[in-house]
């Protein structure tokens, strides 16, 4: 239980528990190692565990009829997926399949919605990160309907270094992981060739960096002023 509960101090969702409360949860969860390219749930499976990243990467992709690939999210070390999986029923909305080799925390649903029956104080808990968790869905939505795809392209970097980077040095944060070109368009829906443009762009008037290893690193404060400098339609 106590590599669980490791990996649940880790987890943004869990941010707001005490550690008692973090031992009841990790009571009711199983640690799993999953190899590459291992499909985790497939859409349209029952939904009824709920799974934390402790390590490795995660894609989830949705299909269309033709097998086309949108990708939805690329998650990362405390993450949970899929976000609203404690307070829905019915099918997962998506695809999972491990990028990178993982261990992941596995939540029941039943048994989860077991434990808030017993103890309602760690449901309040829940419901106000999950509060902040719709208003970042909301805000990404917003930057797809009232922005381009170059805005749309740096506000992902910009959400990216938010959420997985490292300040390397004051105001430059590389992303951990790396992002092909095709990841990153299919996150907005954009093509690769746009992306890869964009990229070439932004490094070159200096907003962006690549390294030797192939890491995004984003210079914040220049990265947000050609955004901000980009004239209104």
């Amino acid at each position: 239980m106590k590599s669980v509960i490791e990996i649940f101090r880790h987890v943004d969702l869990f941010k707001e528990m005490s550690e008692n409360e973090l031992v009841k949860i990790a009571g009711i969860a199983n640690k799993r190692e999953f190899r590459e390219r291992a499909v985790v749930f497939m859409q349209g499976d029952p939904l009824n565990r709920v799974f934390f990243i402790h390590s490795g990467k995660v894609k989830i992709f949705k299909t269309d009829t033709s097998g086309k690939e949108q990708i939805v999210d690329i998650l990362q070390p405390g993450d949970m997926f899929p976000h609203a999986g404690f307070f829905r029923k019915g099918t997962y909305p998506a695809h999972a399949e491990i990028v990178e080799k993982a261990v992941l925390a596995v939540i029941s649903i039943e048994d989860f919605e077991n434990l808030l029956l017993r103890y309602p104080e760690i449901s309040i808990k829940l419901f106000r990160v999950m509060g902040e968790k719709i208003l970042d869905l909301h805000k990404r939505l917003e930057e797809q309907v009232l922005h381009n795809t170059y805005e749309q392209i740096i506000m992902l970097l910009l959400r990216l270094a938010k959420n997985y980077g490292e300040e390397i040095e004051e105001g430059i944060i590389r992303l951990k992981s790396r992002y092909t070109n095709r990841e990153l368009a299919s996150m907005i829906g954009a093509s690769r060739e746009t992306v890869s443009r964009t990229l070439t762009h932004l490094r070159k008037k200096g907003r962006i960096s690549i390294d030797r290893a192939g890491h995004i690193r984003v210079i914040t404060e220049s990265l947000k002023e050609e955004l901000f400098s980009i004239p209104g339609d």
